[in-house]
């Protein structure tokens, strides 16, 4: 593994800046004068007292819409201000020992790009993929034109950019749809960004496919573990734990190679407390996430329950990509409990940062209960999730563990070592073996 050490503790918190802000959609669209981008430091206690480490922000920079479309990587996006405000957000983040993840586009750029104008326009199309003398857009979407990967210019002005703003202060690279770019191309950027900042991290956004193959052959550190995010709310929902105990088979092969960056939530998909047919089950979902191996990032508003639907249409992002006000703005009991469970389980990881390298056993798979071990090396803990309408009684004998500490849990009582347990009905224990 290639990756810096400060990476063993990290945990994110996902931002989507332009949404965030209020900065997209918006008519009129606001302008650099508003420094909305200053917005973010407000938030930055905020994220510290969830218990995250570090800022994974959405793009940031010049761009017609959403940010995807992007029209110069070296200017951020007068929507949400100026280089000025980002110096500043670094800074605080800095003052408070939170770590800057950027978001890179490199597959693709907006109908803006100064360069693809001038293709468009008779000139050198060198920088764009082609087919059949039509310039190849990304999935179908007119207005992200594909870049040439094989272009040395291309690859020299990546390196370019993500060497400029590592030196502008941040730690590391989340590579939009690194899966639809040949990994060759990675293979001749990273190593060049590495060899001044070798302290960046680097991760692909990767939906589906080889992913221990991907990281071999790109030299990314990470990528998005979707798998494991499917199979999370799925098995919950459908009331299958085997699908995500064989997930989490998955899982524990990749980590022989990498450590995957791991959510629940992000900027492109439903979220959470919606996806999950029962509200009860979002701290299952959250269990999983923070007791198994993986970079675990969480998805501003999902702490606090944040409801929002993704749609495959215009406009289909935006109830997943909210503005924010204050913390805490119109939330309710619930969105309560689970910032506080948020925080309890944060920084339960945080006292066992062996998490991020564990391996998971089962130990009992029933359609609606799940009991895993979660080890490395001598260290280790018991998860038992129940999304049952019916207790999940245990005999930790009968699991070969003994005795045992309960740590955490849905109504658990004050921690004591047993030898039997019971999980409520759709409850969840976390236990420390004896």
């Amino acid at each position: 593994m290639t990756e810096p050490a400060w990476v063993e503790h990290a945990i994110w918190w996902q931002v989507y800046p332009l949404g965030f802000v209020g900065a997209h959609p918006a008519d009129p669209a606001p302008g650099p004068d508003e420094h909305r981008l200053r917005r973010l430091v407000d938030w930055l206690d905020y994220a510290l007292e969830l218990g995250t480490s570090g800022l994974a922000l959405g793009p940031v920079f010049a761009s017609s819409t959403h940010g995807y479309d992007t029209t110069d990587h070296y200017r951020i996006d007068p929507r949400l201000g100026d280089d000025g405000d980002f110096d500043h957000l670094v800074a605080e983040a800095r003052r408070r020992g939170l770590r800057i993840l950027l978001d890179g586009v490199f597959n693709h750029v907006g109908t803006d790009f100064p360069r693809y104008r001038d293709a468009v326009g008779g000139g050198d199309t060198s920088w764009f993929r082609t087919r059949g003398g039509e310039f190849v857009t990304f999935e179908g979407h007119g207005g992200l034109i594909a870049l040439n990967h094989r272009n040395s210019e291309v690859i020299d002005y990546t390196v370019d950019v993500m060497r400029h703003w590592l030196d502008r202060g941040a730690d590391g690279w989340r590579l939009d749809a690194a899966y639809a770019v040949p990994d060759a191309f990675w293979a001749q950027v990273l190593p060049r960004v590495r060899e001044s900042h070798p302290e960046a991290w680097f991760v692909g956004e990767v939906i589906h496919g080889d992913y221990a193959a991907r990281v071999r052959d790109s030299g990314f550190d990470s990528v998005t573990q979707y798998e494991l995010w499917k199979a999370i709310w799925s098995s919950i929902n459908d009331v299958n734990f085997h699908e995500l105990d064989w997930a989490l088979t998955r899982h524990n092969e990749f980590l022989d190679t990498f450590v995957p960056l791991t959510f629940i939530g992000n900027h492109d998909v439903t979220r959470i407390a919606s996806q999950l047919e029962n509200p009860l089950h979002v701290e299952h979902a959250l269990v999983v996430l923070l007791t198994t191996g993986g970079t675990p990032s969480v998805y501003a508003g999902d702490e606090v329950a944040y409801r929002g639907v993704k749609e495959e249409r215009f406009g289909g992002d935006d109830a997943v990509r909210p503005e924010f006000t204050s913390p805490f703005d119109g939330v309710g009991e619930h969105g309560h409990q689970l910032y506080r469970t948020h925080q309890h389980l944060i920084g339960l990881r945080r006292r066992h940062p062996w998490l991020r390298f564990a391996r998971t056993t089962p130990l009992s798979v029933t359609n609606g209960g799940y009991v895993y071990i979660t080890r490395n090396g001598d260290d280790a803990l018991v998860v038992a999730l129940n999304v049952d309408d019916e207790p999940l009684p245990l005999t930790l004998t009968g699991l070969g563990i003994g005795h045992a500490e309960i740590v955490a849990g849905s109504g658990a009582p004050p921690a004591e070592v047993v030898p039997d347990v019971v999980v409520p009905a759709h409850g969840w224990l976390i236990l420390n073996p004896r």
